[in-house]
């Protein structure tokens, strides 16, 4: 089974990443999840974790998931790689490019398509290819609205894998969402 390495890009390890990370170790499993840039206890319970950043690690054949790579991942080309490491931005929208300013190593990078995927999706999209499924045949929903009370929502304006016909978010998100004070 490969690796899947997340550099932590968020200046800290927030409640929904939490959630996200968790939802990735529950398709991949803890010892396939790598989190860098953290040491952060909770994260530790169900994945990997390292306080170095990827540029001070080395990796089994790896290869960079980047929005803006020219070319898009497949099962042929994902059977050459060990390794998947992903920037875990997300909150931008537009998003600003920053996968490739802030992962700066010299290895080859793919894109999962060109819109935005929250950070669970890429992992487990790129998981699905791994395992001979085409991005192509993937079904996905862009934004979606979750109602938080009355009268109020919130869009989340990401790419998200439809799994029978809904969108899969990290179990937990919405009462997250609606619990949380403000945007």
């Amino acid at each position: 089974m490969p690796l899947f390495v997340i550099e932590h890009l968020e200046p800290k390890v927030y409640p929904w990443c939490i959630l996200e990370y968790k939802h990735i170790s529950s398709v991949v499993r803890k010892n396939n999840l790598l989190i860098t840039k953290t040491a952060n206890k909770k994260l530790a319970t169900f994945a990997k974790t390292s306080k170095k950043s990827i540029n001070e690690l080395t990796f089994d054949t790896p290869c960079i998931l980047d929005p803006e790579a020219k070319e898009t991942l497949t099962p042929k080309i994902a059977a050459t790689y060990h390794s998947f490491i992903f920037g875990g931005i997300l909150g931008d929208y537009p998003p600003r490019k920053r996968t490739q300013e802030e992962v700066k190593l010299p290895y080859p990078r793919y894109n999962l398509g060109k819109e935005q995927m929250s950070t669970d999706t890429a992992v487990i999209v790129t998981h699905n290819i791994v395992n001979g499924t085409p991005l192509e045949k993937m079904h996905f929903q862009d934004g979606i609205e979750i109602d938080i009370k009355k009268g109020e929502s919130i869009q989340l304006p990401y790419r998200y894998l439809l799994v029978n016909g809904k969108p899969m978010l990290p179990p937990g998100l919405v009462q997250l969402l609606k619990k949380q004070k403000g945007f």
